[in-house]
């Protein structure tokens, strides 16, 4: 049986009929049953403080600012924090909501977008964790420029169209109604008409009559509904107020005194929701209020090591100076070159040795031991002379030598069968076999060519 039961919870004028399973019902007894659950709603049943209609749009408003993480909400009431996004975000790979967590960064809170729902219910790793600050620059160069007077112009051009199909629908509904209108008077003047001594022809007409009060009651209403539903024309001075909405928005959005909460609530006004997926980039797929819909790429922020990370590009060319310059002219000749280590630092000769030794790269003085260049020792040794004379014969241009570090040690290309001798009586200066040793800079140590 049915038991009728006063919603005394909403604090509205409202009736709410339950089933009660063939049970006898309790007298005075009150609603407790969801409104999913409800069979019977009759609104308006008696006078209330609020209508019907505020009521609803307060439990909307509640639930949307409800703090709990329920499967059933996807926002979240704007906070104090800088997080753009905040209880807009939904997980593109297993579809939950994700939190923000925030790190200070320079003096200021940065925010991350953390799935992890998962994780504290089941105790798994998380799902994915995205960098927020380039996705909030991103979502808001996005909002300023969809509020442009441009856009506001077709948005207006696309209402006005919307409204003649619009009027068009309602001109349908009323004759719709109309005929209803029609039938229902029909049938009371064949009600109207009929012998009272006929009962039974009566007893069918006046169900007709009812039956078709009831349908005009039902069209009567769908159209009002309708027609209210649909009554957005925007005047002049609306269209006015929109297009200076287009000048307005980025001034207060960009103005410091804005809080981070009236942003948050602006954004709300325009978006549904943001979908995030972290691979080699961040893909943002973004739903607009009306029902559109737009996909951002953003790239991944990069990590401290992968910001100082060497460009392979400059590793080739360090490999490349490396057959014919010492570590500290590799440094000068990449600067002059334009190319920049991490954060645009210029190069050192430390920086090139540790490039070096990171990427295995051989050193000049393996690349000259490997064309056959022989050390000071192993040059004397063949001459059988000191080392210091060596040295001398090498800055007389009697020995050719080629510089392998930045402190003027070389190694020595064999001589071959024209060996310089000791000769008594004869200058250095006149047995000279090789030109001038000539040097580039300050960081450069001499070198024969």
């Amino acid at each position: 049986m049915l038991t009728v039961g006063l919603d005394v919870h909403q604090r509205s004028s409202s009736l709410c009929i339950l089933d009660t399973n063939g049970k006898a019902p309790t007298v005075g007894c009150v609603a407790i049953l969801s409104q999913d659950q409800w069979q019977v709603l009759i609104p308006e049943a008696h006078p209330g403080y609020i209508s019907w209609s505020d009521y609803q749009r307060n439990q909307q408003q509640l639930h949307a600012c409800a703090q709990t993480h329920g499967h059933d909400r996807r926002q979240s009431p704007p906070g104090q924090g800088p997080a753009l996004l905040q209880g807009l975000v939904i997980c593109g790979l297993c579809g939950q909501r994700m939190t923000v967590r925030y790190h200070a960064r320079r003096g200021r809170f940065v925010p991350d977008y953390v799935c992890q729902r998962d994780g504290i219910e089941n105790g798994h790793r998380i799902c994915q964790c995205v960098p927020g600050a380039a996705i909030d620059e991103a979502i808001a160069q996005l909002l300023l420029q969809s509020v442009e007077p441009m856009n506001l112009h077709l948005v207006w051009a696309v209402q006005q169209e919307l409204q003649t199909r619009l009027q068009e629908a309602d001109r349908l509904r009323c004759q719709q109604v109309e005929r209803a209108r029609f039938e229902a008077d029909l049938a009371k003047r064949r009600y109207m008409q009929v012998d009272p001594d006929n009962r039974l022809v009566a007893d069918t007409l006046e169900a007709e009559w009812n039956q078709s009060l009831r349908a005009l009651d039902e069209a009567q209403q769908q159209y009002e509904r309708q027609r209210e539903a649909d009554r957005r024309v925007l005047d002049e001075q609306a269209q006015r107020r929109i297009l200076a909405l287009a000048d307005d928005f980025p001034s207060v959005w960009r103005d410091p005194q804005t809080p981070d909460r009236e942003r948050k609530r602006m954004v709300r006004l325009l978006l549904e929701d943001v979908t995030l997926v972290k691979t080699d980039q961040i893909t943002v797929q973004i739903r607009f209020k009306g029902g559109a819909q737009r996909t951002l790429s953003v790239p991944a922020l990069r990590g401290a090591w992968e910001l100082r990370k060497t460009n392979p590009q400059v590793i080739a060319r360090i490999d490349q100076l490396l057959d014919h310059h010492t570590d500290g002219q590799v440094a000068w000749q990449l600067n002059q070159q334009g190319l920049h280590a991490g954060q645009g630092a210029t190069y050192t000769t430390g920086m090139v040795a540790r490039v070096r030794r990171t990427y295995h790269l051989r050193s000049r003085y393996e690349r000259l031991r490997e064309k056959g260049m022989l050390t000071m020792e192993e040059m004397a040794e063949q001459l059988h002379v000191a080392t210091a004379t060596v040295k001398r014969w090498r800055h007389a241009g009697l020995l050719r030598a080629y510089a392998y570090d930045d402190k003027s040690q070389c190694l020595y290309e064999p001589p071959g069968h024209n060996q310089p001798v000791k000769s008594q009586g004869r200058k250095l200066s006149e047995r000279c076999r090789f030109p001038q040793i000539v040097t580039h800079s300050t960081h450069e140590v001499q070198h024969a060519t």
